[in-house]
């Protein structure tokens, strides 16, 4: 199998140690395998000089189209292979060697059982929603997101307030520190901290969450991911942030934004093993209480 490996950082040693083990396991069961360049050098220096790799840039052209991308670390390093596999449908298997891990759920320990796994398809793809902004002015050079896309203030600046529109149709001026809006995915993350429902993958819904509004009768709103959420600012400050999962822009007020549903989706490997209501009750230690 052409096989690509994704690391966002190798200095930690709990990164370096999985993300060595996964190569050799790899090498040693002969697969083809492709590093992006920021990896490439490590592996000759700390891993295995004769060891042989190939580079992509990214997944469009088809001769470095891979079957299928494994990431070392946690969720956000999942989240930034979706700028590299973009709108190709390889899909992801993610080898957490972070700390929380609701995405990246394939321990190191379980590594050979989930390749034996891949070699004989014995796993389901989970298509993820994405969302995409739109915007009056360039902010990122890829627009999508898989977590959230969220507005807020900057640094200790005063509130702001944010106008956000249903189709065009008004539906709350929100006093507060920013507004999130998420996906499914997402509802775990910022959003879950700020007060979000849990919604399960599967659901066609976008989640718009205040961040420490200054209404108390404001709260989390679930909507059909099939309308368009435009939004208008109001603030003391000359500039605002914007993020599409962890990477943010500064913006003016005079930027108009929408978010809506993306055309295609991020595809993940679940192993058969795995599923996300055990994801959830481990990862929020649900029912670790003695009366059970």
């Amino acid at each position: 199998m052409k096989i690509a490996v994704y690391a966002k950082s190798v200095r930690d040693p709990k990164h370096q140690a999985g993300f060595g083990e996964l190569l050799m396991a790899l090498a040693a069961r002969g697969h083809e395998i492709w590093l992006p360049p920021s990896l490439e050098d490590h592996v000759h220096m700390n891993i295995e000089s004769g060891m042989q790799v190939r580079v992509f840039d990214h997944f469009v052209k088809g001769e470095t189209m891979a079957d299928v991308l494994i990431c070392v670390g946690g969720d956000g390093t999942i989240l930034d292979t979706l700028s590299i596999v973009r709108d190709t449908g390889v899909p992801i298997l993610a080898l957490n060697t972070g700390r929380l891990g609701f995405l990246a759920d394939v321990q190191l320990e379980n590594l050979q059982h989930a390749l034996d796994d891949v070699e004989k398809g014995n796993y389901s793809i989970e298509q993820r929603s994405l969302l995409q902004l739109d915007s009056s002015h360039p902010l990122f050079d890829y627009n999508y997101a898989l977590n959230d896309f969220v507005i807020h203030k900057k640094e200790t600046s005063s509130m702001i307030v944010v106008h956000a529109y249903l189709n065009g149709e008004f539906l709350n001026s929100y006093w507060s520190d920013g507004l999130i809006i998420s996906t499914p995915t997402g509802s775990t993350g910022y959003s879950l901290s700020c007060g979000g429902p849990i919604i399960f993958p599967k659901s066609d819904s976008m989640v718009i969450t205040p961040i420490a509004p200054h209404n108390l009768n404001v709260r989390p709103v679930v909507v059909s991911d099939d309308v368009v959420i435009s939004f208008e600012i109001e603030g003391r400050a000359s500039s605002y942030l914007a993020s599409l999962d962890a990477r943010s822009q500064s913006i003016t007020g005079e930027v108009n934004m929408a978010i809506r549903k993306a055309d295609h989706k991020l595809n993940l490997m679940r192993l058969s093993n795995i599923h996300f209501l055990d994801t959830l009750r481990n990862k929020l230690h649900w029912g670790f209480d003695r009366r059970n």
